[in-house]
Parts: structure tokens; C-alpha cells; sequence
């Protein structure tokens, strides 16, 4: 998954970077579908594979949670 995430940002930029010095009829397309495919395919790829195997519980404030940092910070 790591290295699919790479191939698909390196992509992105390539085609970012490609558009951007090539001057000719496709060069904001290409720029276009560099930040698309950056925003669409490997942002969320990225994010599935930072967060699969954590509890998102444990990132939310939730009563538990604020009592947790309550005590913490009591005994600091």
C-alpha cells in the first residue's frame, strides 16, 4: 500500500511538473489532473493507511477522554 500511495504522488507531481514547464495545448490539463489526482486518490489513500488500524475513540473528546487529561494534568 506504502509504495502504491508513492507511485501515485510521484505521478501527480510528474504530471503537476510536466504541465507546468511544458508550454502547449494540454499543459493546464495536465496540471489539472496532477492536483486531482493528488486530491482525489492519494489524500484519501494516504488517510485510510495512516488510520486502519487505530481507534478513533481514543482521537475525540469525549467525556472520558477530558476526565483522562483532567487527571493528567492534575498530577504534572
Amino acid at each position: 500500500m506504502k509504495y502504491l500511495i508513492l507511485l501515485f504522488f510521484l505521478a501527480a507531481l510528474g504530471s503537476i511538473a510536466t504541465g507546468y514547464f511544458l508550454e502547449n495545448e494540454w499543459s493546464q490539463k495536465l496540471i489539472g489532473f496532477g492536483v486531482a489526482g493528488l486530491f482525489f486518490i492519494v489524500f484519501p489513500l494516504f488517510s485510510y493507511y495512516r488510520w486502519k488500524d487505530k481507534n478513533v475513540k481514543d482521537y475525540m473528546l469525549t467525556k472520558e477522554n477530558l476526565d483522562k487529561m483532567r487527571e493528567r494534568e492534575k498530577e504534572s
